[in-house]
């Protein structure tokens, strides 16, 4: 990749946003454009009110400035991590497509998926190095896979088998990995976020070559512990950067009924933190930005935030059904046109590097080894009884001693109410 920007310039003003869409399409996204595609896509789109409302984008003046650009930074995206990147867009997107299915089909008890955000995990994943923290959402598992935790892995952690590192005690997609540096995940909102300035400033203390990177969504940024994470990351200088996912809809609350503000972005400026706005779907503005954003994190010793514009193209969780408050042309019009995977895969098509046989031949190839994955976590063993009472105390106390006595004493009365699959 040729950038047409230089990151780590144009990060260093107050607000602008980032995009390499002229990798994509005939002229370059600018801000006026992307404000108009967001209020008005086609002729044929009906526009929701509550949608991504265009006062959103009257700071943006990004225009003379993308224009103006020197080429400070020249970040290049090789053809091996060019085609590493979108073999892993594909892989999450299909990994969703069958787990979700699989939690429709009762075979697990939950799920969510990353349709139409997989630029951002897949991308900022491949900007950052394996030494630095990731203390993630719920809505990031590209980062996982980027960093090597395979399919059955996942699998496991899904279906709460033997396998799974969380031994079953944590809802499907709470991934985490020691091995990997990806802290476990919590559906809490924004609780990760003071955490991971924690971390970063740890790794600061230390003198280590590494930042953490946090993820959450826009709704996070209504949540007090996103402005004592920003407030505590400035004072103390720590090296963590924030990727703001802002999709638009915090489950089914919009971003017109959250804040008042122009995005993510003015915040982080309010409390002194170097803030960048880009386009979420463009995975080479998203690798660019990263890239820049550790650099300075590490070598200035400041926080990064970072406003990645996207749309969360799929429910909520399994829980949710988005269409109730939303109309389905708004989301197919994001699903067949502003797709992140299709994208990324035209820029690498025009490179020479991809062609339709081989697309067809690692969607097939894919999709075996999550099918293959997803019958081997289901035939596994549950955990036993004895890992519900584990890894808290040295020894145990003694009421958890009496209820897990009680507990057996019941499943021995009631064998019907209880899996068949679980060690007693």
């Amino acid at each position: 990749m040729k950038s047409k920007v230089g990151l780590l310039s144009l990060i260093k003003q107050s607000s602008c946003t980032c995009s390499m869409n002229s990798h994509y399409n005939k002229t370059p996204l600018t801000a006026a454009p992307f404000a108009r595609a967001f209020k008005s896509p086609d002729s044929n789109f009906r526009f929701s009110p509550s949608l991504f409302l265009a006062r959103r984008f009257e700071s943006i003046k990004a225009g003379k400035q993308l224009d103006s650009f020197g080429s400070s930074v020249n970040n290049q995206v090789s053809e091996g991590v060019a085609i590493k990147m979108y073999n892993d867009m594909v892989t999450l997107q299909t990994m969703d497509t069958i787990f979700y299915e699989a939690q429709r089909q009762g075979r697990i008890s939950f799920y969510l998926t990353t349709s139409g955000e997989e630029a951002i995990n897949i991308a900022s994943a491949a900007a950052i190095k394996n030494d630095d923290f990731v203390v993630p959402q719920y809505r990031e598992p590209g980062v996982l896979l980027w960093r090597g935790f395979s399919m059955q892995e996942f699998a496991n952690q899904c279906f709460g088998n033997k396998a799974d590192y969380g031994k079953g005690r944590q809802m499907p997609i709470h991934y985490g990995s020691n091995k990997h540096n990806y802290f476990t995940v919590s559906s809490t909102i924004a609780t990760q976020l003071p955490h991971a300035v924690g971390a970063a400033y740890a790794l600061k203390m230390d003198q280590k070559d590494a930042c953490a990177v946090t993820y959450f969504g826009d709704g996070g940024t209504s949540e007090g512990d996103f402005h004592a994470a920003l407030n505590f990351s400035a004072v103390t200088e720590a090296p963590v950067i924030f990727i703001c996912r802002n999709n638009g809809w915090a489950i089914s609350t919009p971003i017109s009924d959250q804040f008042r503000s122009d995005g993510a972005v003015v915040k982080g400026r309010a409390y002194g933190v170097r803030s960048i706005r880009v386009d979420g779907n463009d995975a080479l503005a998203i690798y660019s930005a990263v890239h820049a954003a550790r650099e300075m994190a590490i070598g200035e010793g400041r926080p990064i935030l970072i406003e990645a514009l996207t749309y969360r193209v799929g429910h909520h969780t399994t829980s949710d059904d988005s269409t109730k408050y939303r109309p389905v042309d708004e989301i197919e019009w994001w699903r067949t046109t502003q797709d992140p995977v299709t994208r990324f895969r035209k820029w690498i098509e025009s490179n020479g590097w991809w062609n339709g046989d081989i697309e067809s031949e690692l969607r097939s190839s894919v999709r075996k080894q999550i099918l293959h994955a997803l019958q081997e976590a289901e035939k596994a063993e549950k955990p036993p009884i004895s890992d519900l009472f584990t890894d808290v105390y040295d020894v145990s106390p003694s009421n958890l001693r009496e209820q897990e006595h009680s507990l057996r004493e019941t499943i021995k009365k009631h064998p019907q109410d209880y899996p068949s699959n679980v060690p007693i």
